[in-house]
């Protein structure tokens, strides 16, 4: 294996009325599932030039023939009850295969750029663990260089207290804190991007 570096991406199925439940509460079902494919075209913008191995998790089932081209996204299935088990299994099983950086994003960031996945991994060279804080209080990414299982125990996923949980696990060990950046999980969070307006004439 040349490329020790891991990126696992989280992903949902994008089916209607599947995905984007906060946001579909506001915009409707069809202009969730837009929007989520919109982001989705958007981490894979971000990702396949980016110089590291690339594992596409999904939520519900493998898609063969999807957005994720086979060449360049390793296809696996999210496995466990909840996601930080879903996230403890990837991890395990990249650093089983060998790799020593491996990083997780979910695919829901348009604030994210492949400069800013390359600064999180340049971050591993000095730092055991990497937190992208996101500004509802959870987070966006979080990479590692060795696993630490309590990252993914006990935490009320999809809740405001994930990052505080997160950081105080990790307060006596050497972490790297990127800048904070916005997801998208409400019609707060695009309403004022350009970008998301042609998904939004309808309201």
């Amino acid at each position: 294996m040349k490329n020790k570096n891991l990126l696992l991406i989280f992903t949902r199925n994008p089916e209607l009325g599947k995905c984007k439940t906060r946001l579909a509460a506001k915009v409707g079902d069809t202009a969730a599932l837009e929007i989520y494919k919109f982001l989705l075209e958007h981490t894979v913008s971000i990702t396949k030039g980016l110089p590291a191995q690339k594992h596409v998790y999904y939520s519900e089932a493998i898609w063969k023939d999807d957005i994720w081209d086979n060449d360049d996204y390793h296809k696996e299935l999210q496995l466990g009850p909840d996601l930080g088990t879903r996230m403890l299994n990837a991890f395990q099983k990249g650093f089983n295969a060998g790799f020593e950086k491996i990083i997780v994003i979910g695919s829901d960031m348009y604030d994210l750029s492949q400069t800013d996945l390359e600064a999180a991994f340049a971050a591993l060279n000095n730092h055991k663990y990497v937190v992208g804080p996101a500004e509802d209080g959870g987070y966006y990414l979080l990479g590692m260089t060795s696993l630490k299982k309590e990252l993914f125990e006990n935490k009320t996923w999809g809740t405001e207290t994930v990052l505080s949980s997160t950081m105080e696990n990790l307060k006596n060990d050497n972490y790297f804190l990127l800048k904070a950046k916005n997801d998208v999980d409400h019609y707060e969070d695009i309403k004022d991007i350009d970008a998301f307006q042609r998904f939004l004439k309808h309201l």
